[in-house]
């Protein structure tokens, strides 16, 4: 029987590859920062002069929150939480350049530009990244632990650019289409549909405002290929 969702590790992981940082924890102190996820799954940090973390020289045991959301109709949604708890250590130099690239993505920032250029010296920002322990996650329904291992074993899915692209245009073009054919899926009205997530094992729609519903609707098979992604979603988008 195919499976209904991804694996619990490699959807953690596609929610990090999405998410920014929002905050830091050291030595208990809760702190903001600026950071993204690299193509690792490990939290990367762009530290200005004067923050807690900008005169380390060794490791600190750190953690830091990401958070992923869902911009339906101008409006943010949390799809997840996750904590990451590790030890902060200096991005390698030959390295750099992808953590800046990786947080730029998210946020733009000319401290960046000077990280890199100024690596190394005292008064530049820095660029750190956590040696991952652990992971916290709070997402939907589902919450738990993962060790270091099971995180960065896994891999985010292999059709997350194609299915955000997708999901995207469902959302900004097609939303009527959507609740036209969830709602023959379902049998009932599906007002105020938005399609939620998109993956290769299926796809998850919200349906509802005041007290919104996730519904998910399984692939018979999984999609290897964007095409294939975007034959199962039409499935139901013009289910008769």
């Amino acid at each position: 029987m195919p499976l209904a969702a991804p694996p619990l590790p490699e959807r953690i992981r596609t929610l990090a590859a999405t998410s920014r940082a929002g905050q830091l924890v050291v030595d208990g102190a809760r702190c903001p920062v600026t950071g993204a996820v690299d193509a690792a799954g490990r939290p990367v940090l762009l530290v200005r002069p004067g923050e807690p973390l900008h005169s380390l020289r060794g490791d600190a045991v750190v953690s830091v929150s990401l958070t992923s959301v869902r911009v339906l109709g101008g409006v943010e949604h949390p799809r997840g939480i996750i904590e990451v708890q590790g030890w902060a250590e200096a991005v390698p130099a030959g390295e750099v350049r992808s953590a800046a690239v990786a947080i730029a993505e998210h946020t733009a920032d000319e401290a960046l530009f000077e990280a890199i250029e100024g690596y190394g010296a005292p008064d530049a920002p820095r660029l750190l990244r956590l040696d991952v322990g652990q992971v916290v996650y709070l997402t939907g329904q589902d919450s738990g632990v993962l060790d270091a291992d099971e995180y960065l074993d896994a891999a985010p899915d292999p059709l997350a650019e194609v299915a955000e692209r997708v999901l995207a245009h469902v959302n900004g073009a097609h939303r009527a289409q959507l609740a036209s054919g969830v709602g023959r899926l379902l049998g009932l009205p599906a007002e105020s549909a938005w399609l939620w997530e998109l993956d290769r094992y299926g796809a998850t729609v919200r349906i509802g405002e005041d007290d919104p519903a996730l519904v998910r609707f399984p692939w018979p098979a999984p999609a290897g290929t964007g095409p294939c992604l975007e034959e199962s979603l039409r499935a139901i988008l013009c289910s008769c």
